[in-house]
């Protein structure tokens, strides 16, 4: 940890070397949006840097300020992609030799890039703070000299730059910025700066809420280590802030906001919808957290900028986000609803949704009596609007049951309805997994449930993300209970049991 001042940062920052690689993004008025929330939103548009993201400021100030002795023994990095281009981009730059340590779950745009770049890639781990183990043992095998993704003061205030141009684009008042945060260096340079020189400017963060680091720090007043963290948002899937980030966040950081995956992906397709460009899920993480905010706090009128950090996105990922960008927006609804089993009752049900669209509609005979439809909903009005029909239907005696925050309704349910069990699967446990993506991961699964329990059920779907989802029904007897508890904790994976998931019962059950 640094002794710096935030005055001390602000200086810092106005000497930054980052203009040799690093170009003045512009600030642009995300015109859609703002008729939308009633106000005026600012993107600044970090995607549009030479790596597609903000990292290559931090790397390449670093890289600068070393010592010939240093650069001569070669610089060193872990990183999930994004700082990991801007330290090969800096190296390139500067002709030295660069390793580059990345978790195997990388997207294979972020590895190809760094490989263009000329940099040694080397694949390591599941996560990030695998790879910065393995990164950190290099270095003391071979003597380079490490990089760190933001808990250093160069890196910092490389980054801080970020927040020099746009007070230079924006003299103007401006109610808040707001900044994504994974391990903090990107937001200690810019609270740094800004509330040196406009400190009524409002420094908000914005985290997935399954990989909220820096939201724990700031609550519990110490660092903390999350258990684990979602990989969504893989540019800010960080287990710990960074010390240093940590420690300007406390002095200068105004709040941060928490967003989930929906919420993500439909900011994806509100920068898409303004600037036909496509942000990756880190990168769209402050605009997320910006609506949230304007909702929450219910504002008007005001001059709202959100860091548009990065556009680095696998483009298998863009078929979950475009599955998931309407619900996240509140533009569609997914509800079970019971109908008799008699001809003209999807009729009658039509005619009480009225003229809002049938995004999905999928059922299976259950008995001579009624049938469980799986139905998507189009919305114009957000929760009101659905909040007003799900009574409208219960009104008219429809069971309904609201599917659009059930997560494995969202993930696997819309696509099995129809998987009715047969007669005789027994003792039967639902489970929902994550796999890590990668060879190998689902072998490991089999051998070691090996014969003792059946699978009942499975179901794999990729959605192009750094790993899998699968759904299993596993058949355990009661007085294995406790052995198959073993089983789990022995694999390693991460899951959730979903036997008393409504959606299980009624569909797969």
């Amino acid at each position: 940890m640094s002794n710096l001042t935030i005055k001390q940062y602000a200086d810092k920052i106005r000497t930054a070397h980052v203009y040799d690689v690093a170009r003045e993004t512009p600030l642009e008025l995300a015109s859609t949006l703002s008729a939308r929330l009633h106000n005026r939103i600012w993107l600044k548009r970090e995607d549009l840097q030479p790596v597609f993201s903000f990292k290559l400021r931090g790397a390449y100030n670093k890289i600068a300020t070393l010592s010939e002795a240093q650069r001569k023994k070669g610089v060193i990095a872990a990183s999930a992609g994004n700082h990991a281009q801007g330290v090969a981009l800096a190296a390139n730059r500067l002709k030295l030799d660069a390793l580059i340590v990345m978790p195997k779950t990388t997207p294979d745009i972020k590895i190809h890039a760094v490989e263009r770049l000329g940099a040694q890639v080397i694949l390591h781990g599941n996560a990030y703070d695998d790879a910065a183990q393995h990164a950190c043992e290099l270095v003391r095998e071979r003597g380079m000299t490490y990089i760190p993704p933001y808990d250093d003061p160069e890196i910092i205030a490389g980054q801080g730059t970020v927040a020099r141009e746009i007070l230079a684009q924006h003299p103007q008042p401006l109610h808040a910025i707001f900044v994504p945060v994974g391990g903090g260096g990107l937001i200690a340079g810019i609270a740094a700066y800004v509330k040196t020189q406009r400190p009524d400017i409002k420094i908000i963060g914005v985290e997935p809420e399954d990989a909220s680091c820096m939201h724990a720090a700031l609550a519990a007043g110490e660092r903390v280590k999350l258990d684990q963290v979602g990989i969504f948002a893989d540019g800010v899937a960080v287990r710990q802030a960074g010390e240093e980030p940590f420690r300007i966040a406390r002095e200068t950081v105004d709040d941060i906001i928490l967003v989930n995956t929906d919420e993500i992906c439909a900011a994806i397709k509100d920068i898409f919808d303004d600037t036909r460009s496509i942000a990756e899920p880190a990168g769209a993480l402050a605009v997320a957290g910006l609506k949230k905010y304007v909702e929450r706090e219910d504002i008007t009128g005001e001059e709202l900028v959100a860091i548009d950090s990065g556009a680095n996105m696998n483009f298998d990922r863009l078929r979950h986000v475009a599955e998931r960008a309407d619900l996240g927006e509140r533009r569609e609804a997914l509800v079970c609803v019971t109908i008799p089993e008699q001809p003209g009752s999807f009729r009658r049900f039509c005619d009480i949704v009225g003229l809002r669209g049938i995004t999905e509609f999928n059922y299976r005979y259950a008995d001579a009596a009624q049938a469980h439809i799986f139905v998507g909903v189009q919305l114009h009005g957000g929760d009101i609007e659905k909040d007003a029909l799900l009574r409208n239907l219960r009104d008219h005696d429809y069971s309904v049951l609201d599917m659009t925050d059930n997560e494995m309704a969202k993930l696997h349910i819309r696509y099995m309805v129809g998987g009715h069990s047969a007669a005789g699967v027994e003792n039967e446990r639902l489970f929902r997994f994550q796999f890590p993506e990668r060879p190998g991961a689902l072998l490991r699964f089999l051998n070691r449930i090996g014969e003792r329990w059946n699978i009942s059920l499975f179901h794999y779907r990729n959605h192009g993300a750094a790993y899998g989802r699968v759904l299993a029904g596993i058949q355990v007897p009661h007085e294995d209970a406790d052995e198959f508890q073993v089983f789990l904790d022995e694999l390693g994976y991460q899951s959730w049991e979903e036997t008393d998931n409504p959606a299980y019962t009624l569909f797969l059950s």
